[in-house]
């Protein structure tokens, strides 16, 4: 699997045949009503992975740290991705789990542990979070930085609360192109996303980034489909992804000329 072009996470078969019918690059399977990077049932992932095929697939994990669970975090990091690959007809290309509430624990040696913990061909994306104080993360720059030391297959800038402004309204284009650079340096490939409008994707794109991630961009709003913006517990529709492919096309052909 490539790390280029648009991710669409969805949350079900059905959306993932829309994202696929509209030119997504990359299908990631979520859960958008349990946070940032919630986990689907492994079922779920399973009967994505099915529509997806060999063009491979990403998943997300929830985050790495649970208060409200005992289990030591990259135990029960392990303990889903074994459940999702008995459950699908192959292990997906990559994965990834959020570092919120790990402020004050020593949060690089659970990311290394979390490579580690990866199953043969699985490769952990290392995130970041644009609201790194409201998660209680780690900063954009040490993400970055202990991607590479830990041996991440890339890094994801993302925002936590999906109830607040969206990536640039947390971060300036020219600081998160500053955190693309700093990924780039480090021969991490990077993808940012964060509650992005369809008018929104070609700044993102012009950031640097290899890969650029969307949902309510690309989802129908719940109760009313006829409404210009998008909602992340609405549905995917094919129309609006393929309109997100050719706004990343525009930008890309802007930046080559």
């Amino acid at each position: 699997m490539r790390w280029t072009g648009l991710l669409v996470s969805v949350r079900d078969p059905a959306e993932a045949a829309e994202a696929i019918a509209g030119g997504a690059g990359i299908v990631d399977v979520k859960e958008p009503g349990a946070g940032a990077l919630g986990a689907a049932p492994p079922w779920r992932v399973a009967a994505v992975a099915r529509v997806v095929g060999a063009r491979g697939w990403t998943c997300a994990c929830g985050e790495l740290v649970d208060a409200a669970d005992d289990q030591p975090p990259v135990g029960r990091l392990a303990r889903y991705l074994r459940e999702v690959i008995e459950a699908a007809p192959a292990a997906p290309a990559l994965v990834k789990a959020g570092m919120s509430e790990t402020v004050g624990l020593d949060w690089r040696r659970l990311l290394a542990e979390a490579v580690r913990a990866m199953p043969d061909g699985v490769g952990f994306v290392g995130v970041a979070y644009a609201d790194h104080r409201r998660a209680r993360a780690p900063d954009p720059e040490s993400l970055v930085d202990a991607a590479a030391a830990a041996g991440c297959a890339g890094v994801l800038v993302d925002t936590f609360d999906k109830g607040g402004p969206g990536l640039f309204g947390h971060a300036t284009p020219a600081t998160v192109a500053a955190w693309v650079g700093r990924a780039h340096a480090a021969r991490l490939p990077i993808a940012v996303a964060g509650r992005l409008p369809l008018d929104a994707l070609g700044s993102a794109a012009r950031t640097g980034a290899d890969v650029v991630a969307v949902r309510s961009a690309v989802c129908a709003p719940a109760g009313n489909p006829d409404l210009p913006m998008g909602d992340r517990d609405g549905t995917v529709q094919r129309s609006r992804v393929a309109s997100a492919v050719s706004r990343l096309a525009e930008a890309a052909g802007r930046g080559a000329r």
